[in-house]
């Protein structure tokens, strides 16, 4: 009686559990990637403090800037070259292999700059860690790999509050540790990133399965531009990536000259810019990791880009008005509205260009947008540094028009859901 009392599992429960079960160990896997994001992030911003006088020790004080401005320009460059191929490297032989790769690189570009000796040491340790800069194109694939499409937006927005996180906390920490010894940070971000490099490797498992890899290399798989020629060949995926290079070229102007605009038009000192960049931290933060998740469960990912476009507009026009109307109240609304825009729209962005693509060419798709993002670097400095030479008013007029034609281009062409077939079958 007792025995046939016992509850058999019916096959469809078995299946239930089993699903379950996989939901949970792949939300580890991923919880594991944002691990790793954040001790890189909290690495990489541990040595920014120390750059300038790691660059003094070679170049006279009236040539430091200049030094500077040479390595970040140096390792973008090699940056821009290296991140489509190292994307396509993974569509062939898996994310795993291509992130540790990347990884040791830039343990083995951080070591150099800690021994040092010579400026040209330096120059070797960014040129390598940029020609190995797979690490953030992989993790994206990764994430892409590893999530169902709907999903893929919040988990960028975590991806993009870790880095935040260790943004917030890394520049105190190495000023506390470069007090001790210059080279002290430098060799503690390697072993950071070395440790990120064992969790991948012990921890985290292949998520690109081999049926569904590309089959061949060829001597174009190298040839950066082949790669650009493949994935602009796809109008989807063209506008959308179009669209992206507006929005950058827009947070550019903020992000490389809000210091400068503090200090000659508000004349502040370190003290309050200080401040307003921890305000900017903690706004990053809560846009990705809190808001962001939460108007997902109620609006669609177009109507949550579109709010960010707005947002980061809104506020560079505020930062505009606060040229001819000086009050702190503004400055710190353009603050808000632009991180809190950039942190609804980069994540949501990110999550439609990897629904645009099949699994087999999403580090290609990355790794290219990765490389726009390396010319951006390169390029927009220049250009925002000769417009406000200018007019401070005319770069961030300029930076506003940007945004509402992303904003118009968003509305107009690109629809909510990107996937085609035609994108999957053709490149």
């Amino acid at each position: 009686m007792f025995q046939s009392l016992k509850m058999k599992p019916t096959p469809g429960s078995t299946r239930s559990l089993n699903d379950h079960f996989k939901k949970k160990s792949k939300k580890n896997v991923l919880w594991i990637i944002i691990g790793v994001v954040l001790l890189n992030s909290i690495g990489m911003s541990v040595v920014l403090p120390l750059l300038p006088f790691m660059v003094g020790k070679y170049l006279p004080a009236q040539q430091v800037v200049v030094g500077m401005g040479a390595l970040l320009s140096v390792f973008a460059a090699c940056t821009f070259f290296a991140a489509p191929v190292f994307g396509a490297l993974s569509d062939r032989y898996g994310r795993k292999i291509i992130l540790i790769i990347s990884l040791l690189g830039s343990v083995i570009g951080y070591v150099l700059f800690g021994i040092g000796g010579a400026l040209w040491i330096l120059f070797l340790g960014r040129i390598i860690d940029g020609l190995t800069a797979g690490n953030i194109t992989t993790l994206f694939a990764y994430i892409s790999d590893s999530t169902e499409p709907k999903e893929r937006a919040k988990w960028f927005g975590y991806i993009g509050a870790a880095m935040g996180i260790g943004k917030l906390g890394g520049p105190a920490l190495g000023g506390l540790l470069g007090s001790i010894n210059i080279a002290l940070p430098f060799y503690i971000t390697a072993g950071l990133i070395f440790l990120s490099g064992l969790a991948v490797y012990f921890l985290l498992p292949e998520s690109l399965p081999v049926e569904k890899r590309t089959t061949h290399l060829t001597l174009n798989s190298f040839n950066t531009f082949s790669h650009f020629k493949d994935i602009f060949s796809l109008k989807e995926i063209k506008i959308l990536l179009i669209l992206g290079i507006l929005f950058y070229a827009g947070l550019s102007v903020f992000q490389f000259n809000f210091i400068i605009f503090l200090k000659d038009i508000y004349k502040w000192g370190p003290a309050f810019i200080g401040g307003m960049l921890t305000i900017i931290g903690v706004c990053d933060i809560l846009s990705r990791a809190v808001l962001l998740p939460w108007l997902l469960k109620h609006f669609n990912e177009k109507s949550i880009g579109i709010a960010g476009l707005i947002g980061l507009g809104i506020g560079l026009g505020l930062i505009l008005a606060s040229i001819y109307v000086h009050s702190i109240i503004i400055i710190s609304l353009a603050v808000i509205f632009i991180i809190s825009g950039e942190g609804l729209f980069d994540p949501t962005y990110n999550g439609k260009l990897s629904q645009s693509i099949d699994e087999s060419k999403q580090g290609k798709l990355q790794g290219v947008n990765q490389s726009l993002q390396s010319a951006n670097n390169m390029l927009m400095p220049i250009g925002a540094a000769a417009i406000y030479f200018y007019s401070p008013g005319t770069l961030y007029a300029t930076a506003s028009f940007i945004l509402l034609a992303a904003v118009i281009m968003y509305a107009k062409y690109i629809p909510q859901t990107t996937m085609t077939q035609n994108s999957r079958d053709h490149v």
